[in-house]
């Protein structure tokens, strides 16, 4: 049961920087500092979007307009942040 927590905890630490690595590479396009038209940009920005937005999708549906300002990441890092202490605090004491 140990190595399913521990599992699960590698996975939300995976997502964490994929979310971290999604917002930096989206601010990267918008300012124009990386190329849109080079193949592997493109590759690596399809990549984060299929990856993140089906989390971050029904977060900005519940968050108010804040007027170009997005911070359904920051939820979603926290509601990861909380998951994990929940899991070595809460159900890990439990299983050792």
């Amino acid at each position: 049961m140990l190595a399913l927590i521990q599992t699960v905890d590698l996975a939300l630490g995976i997502y964490w920087w994929l979310l971290i690595a999604s917002a930096i590479f989206s601010w990267l396009y918008a300012f124009n500092v990386v190329n849109p038209r080079n193949q592997f940009v493109g590759t690596v920005g399809t990549f984060l979007f299929r990856v993140t937005e089906p989390v971050l999708a029904p977060i900005r549906r519940l968050l108010p307009d804040l007027g170009g300002i997005d911070i359904s990441p920051i939820i979603v890092l926290l509601i990861i942040f909380f998951l994990r202490q929940f899991l070595w605090t809460s159900v890990a004491p439990l299983v050792v």
